[in-house]
């Protein structure tokens, strides 16, 4: 008989009503270089209310009924070929589902050691924001010293870790949001300049003229996306890097050619979520090389909103739903 576990479990799809504390089988060691993690902290993405929607779900070979794209934790079990941890191991990492609850189990090279300077609920809101900013702005945009970086949504997770990261690199980091309280705020992470947008989205070209003097932002990290786009491309300086991370504002816009030819730009779309094991695996490497260290001189750290246990589940979903939040919404297993 298998052993069983605490976990989140979306129990049909709507509202937070649907969400419940089950006893479920714990995971089990499926390959040799599996880990299986005591979780002690795990973090709520956008991609968990749209789970418990029915609008995202999870990857083939995650259940569909477990949300929880991050965590942090204890290594409890190990594969057979796993040679860099042992058990105890403070770890954290991402996974295509399945995290809010008290065991996962990811591959070996998907975990990163935790820092000692970092507390459980610190570590739990790490991963996500840290690893998809880190990819995006440095892996695939290529942000160098003295370029410049525009944030949509900077007073969230992502928009956090990525304003922390460009001052790590001496770039320059400008933010918009819905409430000039979170620029303000995002400021005291190192955010260089921000604006408050409202249903004109269009406000935040003129204040990026100003702060470039006339060249537009080098990258822009859109974590929004729906009409965003078209004055993303008017705030971009020539051979702009422009990432699609989010599509809280929706998932399509009318897109104009010419902006995008006239200045060279490149338009990459991305996700962690789907990624292969392999792609994911390569993420979490250039995380721990560049990232970790960052974080275990406390030279960039996490942001918490709230920390709520597993049993307040609903409460924790009300939180991040409410688009008062400001950095991650941690949730204690």
């Amino acid at each position: 008989m298998n052993e069983k576990m605490k976990a989140v479990v979306i129990a049909a799809h709507g509202g937070v009503e649907v969400l419940e504390i089950k006893d479920v089988e714990r995971p089990f060691i499926k390959s040799t270089n599996d880990v299986i993690v005591r979780v002690r902290g795990a973090a709520l993405n956008r991609a968990d209310l749209l789970q418990r929607k029915g609008r995202y779900p999870a990857p083939q070979g995650f259940p569909q009924d477990i949300p929880g794209l991050e965590f942090a934790g204890e290594v409890a079990k190990l594969g057979e070929d796993v040679r860099s941890l042992k058990i105890g191991d403070r770890v954290f990492g991402i996974t295509g589902g399945a995290a809010q609850a008290e065991f996962v189990c990811v591959p070996e090279n998907e975990l990163a050691l935790i820092p000692e300077t970092l507390r459980w609920e610190e570590a739990a809101a790490v991963p996500e924001a840290f690893i998809t900013a880190h990819d995006a702005m440095m892996t695939q945009a290529g942000l160098r010293t003295g370029e410049s970086i525009l944030i949509h949504a900077v007073g969230s997770g992502v928009g956090l870790a990525a304003v922390q990261l460009a001052r790590a690199i001496n770039a320059f980091s400008y933010g918009t949001s819905r409430t000039k309280d979170k620029i303000e705020k995002a400021k005291m992470y190192g955010l260089d300049g921000g604006v408050t947008v409202g249903d004109d989205t269009t406000g935040f070209v003129d204040s990026i003229k100003v702060w470039t003097h006339g060249t537009g932002v080098n990258v822009i990290l859109d974590l929004v996306g729906g009409n965003y786009l078209s004055p993303n491309l008017d705030a971009m300086a020539k051979r702009g890097r422009l990432m699609l991370i989010g599509t809280t504002a929706g998932a399509k816009a009318e897109f104009e050619f010419f902006k995008a030819m006239r200045k060279r730009l490149t338009i990459i779309g991305t996700v962690l979520r789907s990624r292969s094991s392999e792609e994911k695996a390569m993420a979490t490497k250039l995380f721990s090389d560049e990232v970790i260290p960052l974080l275990a001189n406390r030279s960039v750290r996490p942001t918490i909103d709230s920390v709520f246990e597993i049993k307040d589940i609903r409460k924790a979903h009300k939180r991040l739903e409410s688009n008062e939040s400001f950095g991650k919404v941690v949730l204690m297993i």
